[in-house]
């Protein structure tokens, strides 16, 4: 079962690995006014006659941030398991959003009947659905984003573009800023580096954070240092991601005095610490092994949030 869960993670950390080519268009809106171009990350261009109400998101991992600047999403796929992420499900059925397909599958009559003015793709990762863009090109307006190559901030920029939500969007941007810069100063950070670890034990890969990866952008931001991963580690038939595709043995060669799990929580930090082969890893030895928490794996506005909370819990002053 690990395992299983091991490849379901590795599908949506590494979405730079889509056979699809992402180019170095300027992805965004000509205009702040009716109706408006928008230019997606594949370099097409689509009119947007009038303000979208009623949003389709064919890409769960997009939703959360659609939902963080307050768009009219309607419906939504969802994760392989049929659910929304848990970070933001409870607002998504305060809204009624609908749930449409899993990751990994398309259902083009589902968002027919939807009825969307508007429609959100991914160009890669474990929930896209760009093989079938031109299909829902006859639908409605398609927009089409990469989120594997930005954090939410900046997504939240481009979809408030797409959605006349620029103002939203700067809202948002501008109280989570106030979030890390009041929880930064709330902190006593420990002493040395941290790494970040998805660990996953013996028999398969536990990607390591390289200091690009969201969750390492978030802990620098709270003033953690980042320990990288080492790029050697990374297959050689894989191109260099956010994280590191590191071998079970190459856990024993971190050195940080502390370390950071995805997905993480006591349970989780503690099967790690009493793992037989770690028990020489600096970190294991200090007892500073700690969890990100257990929504920690995607980072958007909302479980962005929840780490920093328990961050300030763990570390405050």
């Amino acid at each position: 079962m690990l395992k299983t869960l091991a490849c379901t993670i590795l599908l949506f950390l590494f979405t730079h690995f889509s056979s699809y080519a992402v180019s170095n268009t300027q992805v965004g809106a000509n205009s702040q006014s009716w109706p408006r171009t928008f230019t997606s990350v594949d370099g097409s261009s689509v009119e947007i006659k009038t303000q979208p109400k009623r949003i389709l998101s064919a890409s769960v991992s997009i939703t959360g941030t659609l939902l963080a600047i307050n768009a009219p999403v309607v419906a939504s796929s969802t994760a392989a398991n049929g659910q929304y992420f848990a970070q933001w499900d409870q607002l998504a059925k305060e809204k009624g959003i609908e749930k449409l397909w899993p990751a990994g599958s398309v259902d083009l009559e589902m968002a027919y009947l939807v009825a969307p003015d508007l429609i959100i793709v991914s160009i890669n990762g474990g929930d896209t659905v760009y093989p079938q863009v031109a299909q829902f090109q006859q639908i409605a307006p398609t927009i089409i984003l990469d989120y594997g190559k930005q954090g939410w901030e900046s997504l939240a920029v481009q979809l408030g573009q797409a959605t006349g939500m620029e103002q939203q969007a700067d809202d948002v941007l501008q109280r989570f800023k106030t979030l890390v810069t009041e929880s930064k100063n709330k902190l006593k950070i420990p002493k040395g580096e941290v790494n970040i670890v998805s660990y996953f034990g013996p028999g398969t890969v536990n990607p390591i954070s390289l200091t690009t990866s969201p969750h390492a952008i978030l802990l620098q931001q709270l003033g953690f240092t980042i320990e990288s991963a080492n790029i050697n580690w990374q297959p050689k038939d894989k191109p260099v991601s956010d994280f590191v595709w590191a071998q079970y043995e190459h856990l024993t060669q971190l050195t940080a005095p502390t370390t950071f799990l995805m997905r993480g929580t006591e349970k989780e930090a503690e099967t790690f610490m009493a793992d037989p082969i770690l028990a020489n890893v600096i970190s294991v030895k200090n007892k500073q092994v700690y969890g990100l928490g257990v929504n920690s794996f995607r980072v958007d506005y909302y479980s962005a949030q929840e780490m920093i909370n328990d961050i300030v819990s763990r570390f405050g002053q």
